[in-house]
């Protein structure tokens, strides 16, 4: 889906006026740390579907070998270790299933704040164009206006993008969490099986 959103926005011309557009480089910078962490999405995406299958694997035929690295049989065989600290393997869980996630929200926070940057550069940006004025004429109307309209461009344009991409990778951040959550939940719904 982002993959056609974006080749249509290539098509109309979007992705040239947004670059062209911002003297910074800010929004650019947005959208490559947006495109990073979408991939970044979708390579952990796999590998939590990939615990999901093991799990599932693990709880219908009990007696296979697990596949290496299965956090859930981990998990599953340090509770049958019964260790002194009886959080300690619920712990290792939650981290295995979502501690990379806490970097992506930051990540996710980075965007928003340099679409912020980018709104006070602007702004600064045309303060300085405003300050620079010795008076106003009339026939240097047009000029000023296009020279004012270059910082309140970039102001908006960076906060316009940070804001979009902070939603829409938020959004897969959090379908992340939700399945994340799910495949604990799992883990640990059969863990107390075994713990009984």
């Amino acid at each position: 889906m982002f993959l056609f959103a974006a080749w249509l926005l290539g098509m109309k011309g979007v992705w040239q006026l947004l670059l062209q557009s911002d003297p910074t480089g800010i929004t650019f910078i947005i959208l490559i740390i947006f495109c990073i962490a979408t991939l970044w999405c979708g390579t952990r995406s796999r590998e939590l579907d990939r615990q999901r299958q093991s799990l599932e694997q693990q709880i219908a035929n009990p007696g296979t070998e697990p596949m290496a690295g299965c956090w859930a049989s981990a998990y599953w065989a340090a509770l049958r270790a019964k260790p002194i600290d009886a959080g300690a393997p619920m712990d290792l869980l939650s981290e295995h299933t979502h501690g990379s996630h806490a970097t992506a929200w930051w990540v996710n926070g980075l965007q928003l704040k340099l679409g912020l940057l980018g709104k006070v550069i602007g702004f600064s940006m045309l303060a300085m164009q405003i300050g620079h004025m010795q008076s106003f004429d009339q026939s240097q109307a047009q000029d000023m206006l296009r020279e004012l309209t270059t910082g309140l461009g970039v102001a908006l344009l960076t906060t316009m993008v940070g804001l979009v991409a902070n939603i829409l990778l938020g959004m897969q951040l959090t379908r992340l969490d939700r399945f994340a959550d799910e495949l604990v939940i799992r883990a640990q719904t059969h863990g107390l099986k075994i713990k009984a």
